[in-house]
Order: structure tokens, then sequence, then C-alpha cells
């Protein structure tokens, strides 16, 4: 089957949608599957206002039909809601194709954060958005329930992975010693941007250090803010799991993540979590063992700091990214069958 993945959030972004993105193509082309990209990459782009790192694709909607078109995939799968997603969502509805979509970001509270715009007028359009396909892939049951009490349906839930090879136990000593750091660690990795709520962690009265793993608009003014807190911007590959390594607790303040990778890949490497009873941490941490979830972040991240690591690891090792990709090609096979069935019923 040729899957065609239509994304506004692509390579040198580096966030959980172009993560999860990168698994599930790697995914699809081991289970033999042909996979095309429509990225922005290919096209012209301007900053996003407010947050330059995002790039948004300067793209006409005829561009993108007569591309899908070329292409004849069985599948397009929409991860995005941005200029690319839109336009391909117009093509497929014109064309007639079976397309999917994802939703990765809960898009009304982050705008919400920023502007004064009613959720309700921006869920009434991510409805309109994601309804008009043949499944929206959701990562945990919390955002699935909300999202069908905001009246979308297609509703199809999409685990996440952690990549094992990478993500494991390392010892930390010179790690520990490289940054001067003596006492607890309390790391966050993520983009350090107003929705993730960082403020809520870095405010924390803690012993030992804090640490933050990322970039992004908000960088500059909480290091301001925050001198002793030691920010070590972005690390990918083997950087970023020696950092995981050298935390005694990951601290999650983000109230709108719909799941939150990095909750995998600290539990991969050992570290317990402290965050917020919110979706995403309520689904993959609530009830586990290796996390503790309070409205009090500074007395879960305390708690968290007596949860022993061999909780965190078993934990994570029930996330698998070919689970993941199964799922995505499922989804996939099920929007071409559905859409083959309608068109033979008319």
């Amino acid at each position: 089957m040729k899957t065609l993945i239509v994304t506004d959030a692509w390579s040198p972004q580096v966030n959980g949608v172009v993560r999860t993105l990168e698994h599930v193509v790697e995914e699809l082309l081991s289970a033999g599957h042909l996979v095309e990209l429509i990225t922005p990459n290919d096209f012209h782009t301007l900053p996003m206002p407010t947050y330059p790192e995002i790039r948004l694709s300067l793209v006409l909607k005829r561009t993108i039909r007569k591309r899908i078109a070329a292409l004849t995939p069985a599948h397009v799968h929409i991860a995005t809601e941005g200029p690319l997603g839109i336009a391909a969502r117009a093509a497929c509805l014109k064309l007639g194709l079976p397309f999917t979509t994802s939703y990765h970001t809960r898009f009304p509270e982050y705008l919400h954060a920023r502007l004064p715009v009613p959720l309700k007028w921006t869920y009434a359009w991510l409805r309109r958005f994601h309804n008009a396909g043949n499944g929206c892939l959701v990562a945990t049951r919390t955002i699935a329930d909300d999202l069908v009490s905001h009246g979308f349906n297609n509703i199809v839930m999409w685990t996440r992975g952690v990549d094992h090879q990478l993500f494991f136990p390392r010892p930390n000593v010179d790690m520990r010693a490289k940054f001067g750091l003596s006492g607890p660690v309390f790391l966050n990795v993520g983009r350090v941007s107003v929705e993730k709520n960082l403020e809520a962690f870095l405010g924390l009265e803690l012993p030992g250090q804090k640490v933050i793993v990322g970039d992004g608009p908000a960088r500059a003014q909480l290091e301001r803010s925050y001198p002793d807190v030691l920010f070590l911007g972005t690390l990918v590959g083997e950087e970023l799991a020696q950092a995981y390594c050298l935390a005694d607790v990951f601290v999650f303040p983000s109230l709108t993540d719909t799941f939150g990778n990095v909750l995998l890949e600290a539990l991969a490497c050992g570290l317990p979590v402290a965050a917020y009873p919110v979706p995403g941490p309520l689904d993959v941490i609530d009830g586990s063992g290796a996390g503790v979830l309070d409205d009090d972040l500074r007395k879960a991240a305390l708690a968290a700091l007596d949860i022993p690591r061999e909780a965190a690891l078993a934990h994570a090792a029930k996330y698998t990214w070919d689970e993941c990709g199964r799922i995505f090609i499922e989804a996939g096979m099920n929007a071409s069958r559905a859409k083959a069935a309608a068109v033979k019923a008319v």
C-alpha cells in the first residue's frame, strides 16, 4: 500500500510530532509499504508569529491537489492542521481519496494561552477539520473522550512508543560532574514555550538542581528569570539519552499535551515522573507505580524521589514503536476499505 503523509511539522523541528512520524515512516517501510511525504521542506516558508522555530508553508491548495493526484496514494494521512494539512484535506475531499488525521496537540488550549480566542471557536473549527476524514488518530483515552464530548467522531486510539535501544539507564557520575551537579536533579525535556507551563516547575522550592533540555521562544526570558537553572538547549540522540540519565526525577508541568513522548523516554532511562493529574500523564503514569501525579507539583516531585528506577523501567517496556506503526497501518487500510465501500454503494 502506498501511504502519503502530509505534515506541517518535520525535521529540523524537534518535537513529539516529528519524532512520532519519523518512527511511523520507519515502521511502514519495514512492513513493505511505500511512503511519500509532503513537508515544509518542499516549500517556501515563513516563521510562525511568536514561535519562529515553526515554519508555515506558503502553498496554494491547487499545488497540493496536483501533487497528491500525481502520487496516487491508497491512503493519505494528514498529521497537522496547518497550511499543508488544510490544503491536503481540501485535495482529498476534491479527489475522493481516503484520508485519516491525527490530533497531536491540545491546540484550543495552546492558542488560548497566547491569544484571547474562545475555546469553543477553535474546537468547532477542529471538529469540522477532523470529522471530514475516515479516522482521527488520538494518543490517549482521556483525550479521545474529551474530543468526543466536543462532537468529534471516527476516533482511533493510537499509542506511542519509545526507542529502547537508545533510551536506557547509563551511569551518571561523570555527567553530573561535567555540569557541577550535586544533590537530586529534577529534569524537564521539551519545547521551551509558554504552553509547556515551565514556570510551574522552575518556581518550585526543591533541593538540588533543576535542568531544562530544549529550546523555544521562552528560553531567553526564563534563563533571565531563573539563573540557578541549568539550560542545556536542544539535545538529540545519545546526548539526549545521557541528559535523562543525569537526573533523578522527570518533572512534566504541561497542562496541554495530548501524550508527551518525553514521558516514555524518561521512564525508559529509569526516571520516575512527577506531573499534574491531567490528560497525558493520567493516561501514561496514573496507577503504574512509575510516577506521582498531584495538583501540588512540588509534592509530586519530592515523592517521586522515592520511586525505584526499576518501576519506571518496567512501565516503559510496555510501549513500542512497532505497535504504534501497526495501528497506523491498520487505520490506513480501514480508511481505504471504507472509502471503497462508500463508492460501491453509490
